[in-house]
Order: structure tokens, then C-alpha cells, then sequence
């Protein structure tokens, strides 16, 4: 015969094996397990083949430092803008170095798969990436790269694009 007691416990027991199971799985784009999980996935969005962003690229000792407005056309960077001091200087010196978001992806996705100390992402609820941080060794000093991602807008779907480039490739400060 069953008593109270143990009816109430085993309800119990079972609301919470239910409320556990139905937890797993749940996490949002906002929750930090699904920002910052090493082996999460960022759904379904894909890299298009011409997009603007905007770049703060700070942290360690690293030539690609600044805030940068980049355009991208046929997956590649086609023009930089650096808007501080040190965002100019990165482009003049080295304007092959202004990344793509696929390429800030794969930087990630190589930080995780060298085991770094941090290698964290938080996405946007269309799943582009809105910021990147990275560390390789834990106790080194200036290996850290942080990357905001910013004013994000995918080509529209006529072709005209958003970028506002010219038909050169040329990257300019």
C-alpha cells in the first residue's frame, strides 16, 4: 500500500527527472553554454558571399587592432576602412590581414581544435557571429585576441548589395 508520503516523494522524483531532461537541450543563443560551448554549432546560418561588418578588434599584441568597417564581395574582402589611428595603420601595413567572418570563424575553430586556454563565441539570433574571444595559453601575456562584430548586413537578394564598393578590389584605409 502506498502512502501518502511516498506518493508525494515519487511525484517529486519524477517532476524533477522531467524538468531535467526536458532542460537539456534548451539552451538559447543568449545562454553562455550556447555562446561559449566548444563544440557548439551556429545553426544555420552561412556565411554569404557579400556582406558589410563592422570590426573592434582589440587585445594582445597583434597588428590587427582597431575598429574597422569592412566590405565583402564574393567572399572576399574587396574594401577596409580603418576608423581609429591603429585600425589605419593595420590596413596600410598589412590590408591582407582584415578578415572575412569566415575567416574569424575558422581562427575560432583552429583556437579550439589547438586546445586553447579560451576560445568562446556569441552569435546572433540569425547566427552570425557578434563576438569573438580568444586565448591561447592561459598564464601568457598579450596571446588574446577579442573580436566585436557590429552593424552586420548581408548583401540584399537583387544583387545590388549593400557594401557600396566600387568594382575594384582594392582594399583602402
Amino acid at each position: 500500500m502506498t502512502t501518502p508520503a511516498r506518493a508525494v516523494s515519487g511525484a517529486v522524483l519524477v517532476g524533477g527527472i522531467v524538468c531535467a531532461v526536458a532542460a537539456c537541450g534548451t539552451a538559447t543563443s543568449t545562454s553562455p553554454e550556447a555562446e561559449s560551448a566548444p563544440g557548439h554549432v551556429r545553426g544555420a546560418w552561412r556565411e554569404p558571399a557579400s556582406y558589410t561588418y563592422m570590426l573592434r578588434s582589440s587585445e594582445g599584441e597583434r597588428s590587427l587592432l582597431g575598429t574597422f568597417r569592412i566590405s565583402v564581395r564574393d567572399g572576399a574582402v574587396v574594401r577596409a576602412v580603418g576608423l581609429d589611428d591603429s585600425a589605419r595603420r593595420a590596413v596600410e601595413s598589412a590590408p591582407d590581414a582584415v578578415p572575412t567572418l569566415g575567416e574569424l570563424l575558422a581562427e575560432l575553430e583552429q583556437a579550439r581544435r589547438d586546445d586553447a586556454a579560451t576560445a568562446e563565441a556569441r552569435y546572433a539570433a540569425d547566427g552570425h557571429p557578434v563576438r569573438i574571444v580568444l586565448d591561447w595559453e592561459e598564464n601568457a601575456v598579450d596571446d588574446e585576441a577579442r573580436y566585436d562584430i557590429t552593424a552586420y548586413e548581408p548583401a540584399n537578394a537583387k544583387g545590388t548589395g549593400s557594401t557600396g564598393d566600387t568594382a575594384d578590389a582594392r582594399r583602402t584605409t
